[in-house]
């Protein structure tokens, strides 16, 4: 049985939470001169802090009760909060797999918090026999899981995912940024069954609202008790709730771009498969695609100088660069690009 009173830092436990303007009234009608608002603007009153009406949207799309919903400024807000929930800064521990998402290891530095990596296989898979190590260790008390991940592009083995939420005693944590790529189920649909699962997306891929900042997790009440309890009152602006809202409110317009992009991946994929300098097309489930490369530095440079920015991704894996599915009208200025500079580079020869 998960014990989550266990593994929340003592000072959270004890926290007397602020309480808002919008804490003690919640109505909408009435002259409200509680709050030291200016009364004249448009935009002079502070947010929902709950953002009730986006969560009620989310409810109804994900097919899960609102309680179960956390809005964050950004899945990044959500990642540190869990930080500062679970973990006493010098003392506790958290696991990740490498390589993956760069956030985890910045906010377990802002936190004091030591991080594991743990490698992924050849495949990119979890290898379950690294993990037993750590399952006795009572300071670990989370365990990051990207899938699909970043910067690789594969959804994690569900086996394999399982098999840590049955036996990691702690709070898992499932980013799935880029889950509406893949035709892998969604973990959100296990939030009741597992009790240390909290799953993490986002409208800044799919739903195109990068620069809204809008950050979602879905977990069981009790866990997001404890979200809501430390966060800052207003973290979420009403412009972004409302850029939020806008977009769920029109999902013809989210499905065909979201179509547009898998088909764009496929023939992406295909393109650079058969250029013959290209070593390798990893499979990816994401809205990007990793390559390797004799010389990733080289070629990055060149693409640069053809104002063409993809991502080098070499330190974290060899000579790989990543590259995110653009429109057609960008992939296809990309391969024209990549096959100039081979051309060019056989010609040299």
């Amino acid at each position: 049985m998960f014990d989550l009173k266990k593994h929340i830092r003592p000072n959270i436990l004890a926290l007397q939470p602020y309480s808002s303007a919008r804490d003690e009234f919640t109505g909408k009608e009435g002259i409200f001169l509680d709050a030291n608002e200016n009364p004249f603007g448009e935009m002079n009153r502070y947010p929902d802090p709950y953002q009730n009406d986006l969560k009620n949207r989310l409810a109804q799309l994900k097919n899960v009760r609102k309680e179960q919903i956390f809005i964050g400024n950004g899945s990044d807000e959500i990642i540190d909060l869990a930080f500062r929930i679970f973990c006493t800064p010098g003392q506790d521990k958290v696991l990740t797999f490498s390589p993956s998402y760069g956030m985890y290891e910045v906010s377990a530095n802002i936190n004091n918090v030591e991080l594991i990596k743990v490698p992924l296989d050849e495949n990119f898979q979890i290898d379950l026999t690294n993990l037993q190590a750590y399952w006795k260790d009572s300071n670990i008390k989370l365990l990051f899981i990207c899938s699909p991940n970043n910067p690789t592009g594969n959804c994690l083995n569900r086996k394999a995912i399982e098999y840590c939420l049955l036996n990691f005693d702690g709070l898992i944590i499932i980013d799935e940024a880029y889950a509406d790529f893949s035709s892998e189920e969604s973990w959100v649909n296990q939030v009741e069954k597992y009790p240390n699962l909290l799953v993490t997306q986002t409208f800044s891929k799919a739903w195109g609202l990068a620069a809204a900042r809008v950050g979602i997790a879905y977990s069981n009440v009790e866990v997001l008790h404890y979200f809501n309890k430390v966060k800052p009152p207003y973290n979420v602006s009403t412009l972004n709730q409302n850029a939020a809202l806008q977009a769920l409110n029109n999902i013809d317009l989210f499905e065909a771009q979201k179509n547009i992009l898998l088909q764009e991946r496929q023939k992406l994929t295909q393109a650079l498969s058969e250029l013959p300098f290209i070593q390798k097309v990893y499979p990816s489930d994401s809205n990007f695609i990793l390559i390797k490369v004799e010389d990733a530095n080289w070629l990055y440079q060149q693409l640069v100088e053809a104002n063409i920015i993809i991502r080098n991704r070499s330190k974290l894996i060899e000579n790989c660069l990543r590259i995110s599915v653009g429109t057609p009208k960008e992939n296809k200025v990309l391969l024209d690009a990549i096959n100039t500079i081979f051309v060019e580079t056989q010609t040299l020869k």
